[in-house]
């Protein structure tokens, strides 16, 4: 995930997700804040497209036309998140698909991101897929639910969260971990790359993304876990907080746009 700070990032899919929702917006603006600092995006099998291999500007004009719905869906080994199956495969190996329906029918979009460079230099190729696939919006539904239903979860999964980690004395972090988690604490929607949002949305997606972010910290260290058992327990304990806050923020991504 990438484009909001040095722990607290979105996936290209939210992204563009929530982008293809905002009416009126240039498409100059969508792309810029898709591909940030990527090298320019790639799109293949675009509905309707004359040439083989466009750009991402051009899937942003087929897509952010006409009454549409849009998702971002962030799958896991074993969580498809109600990805179809024509791409649950590359889906799960990217991490995100882009979900589109409009008059003309439904796809899938898939980005493969290839890095390259250093450290240093880092730089990223991205080649979105997209792929036919049947209506979606049901069976999104149902591995989602609604907005709030996301809200009240994630609410209920910090609190388990913060008992369970706490319980494991993992406040004792590496010094480095827990400036990244003040950082994430002062993180604002407001510097994200995406349009406005609106109150519950901005909360459920800030919300989930600060989950995300201290998940990602918490399993680069051991913490005080001292044996097999304690362990287990906040690796189980972090994996439910994980996939709660993929849910709640796929789930924050959708829109019916008349």
């Amino acid at each position: 995930m990438r484009g909001v700070s040095e722990t607290t990032t979105l996936p290209r899919s939210v992204v563009l997700a929530l982008w293809l929702q905002a009416l009126g917006a240039s498409h100059g603006l969508a792309v810029r804040s898709v591909t940030e600092d990527d090298e320019p995006h790639v799109v293949l099998g675009l509905p309707g497209a004359e040439a083989e291999q466009v750009t991402l500007k051009e899937l942003v004009a087929t897509f952010s036309d006409g009454p549409r719905e849009v998702c971002a869906v962030l799958p896991a080994p074993g969580d498809p998140s109600g990805v179809p199956a024509a791409a649950t495969a590359a889906a799960t190996e990217s991490g995100e698909c882009l979900l589109v329906t409009t008059s003309a029918g439904s796809w899938a979009a898939v980005p493969r991101v290839t890095p390259f460079g250093s450290a240093l230099e880092p730089g990223h190729l991205v080649t979105w897929q997209v792929v036919e696939v049947p209506p979606w919006s049901t069976l999104l539904a149902g591995a989602l639910g609604s907005l709030a239903d996301a809200e009240r979860e994630l609410r209920s999964s910090l609190v388990v969260a913060t008992e369970a980690l706490d319980s494991l004395d993992v406040a004792r972090w590496r010094d480095d971990a827990a400036d990244a988690i003040e950082r994430v604490r002062s993180s604002s929607t407001a510097s994200w790359p995406v349009p406005d949002l609106d109150g519950r949305r901005a909360r459920v997606m800030q919300l989930a993304t600060r989950l995300l972010a201290i998940v990602d910290l918490a399993t680069d260290d051991d913490g005080a876990a001292v044996n097999v058992w304690q362990a287990d327990q906040r690796s189980t304990a972090l994996r439910e907080v994980e996939r709660t806050a993929r849910r709640a923020l796929s789930a924050a991504t959708y829109a019916a746009v008349p």
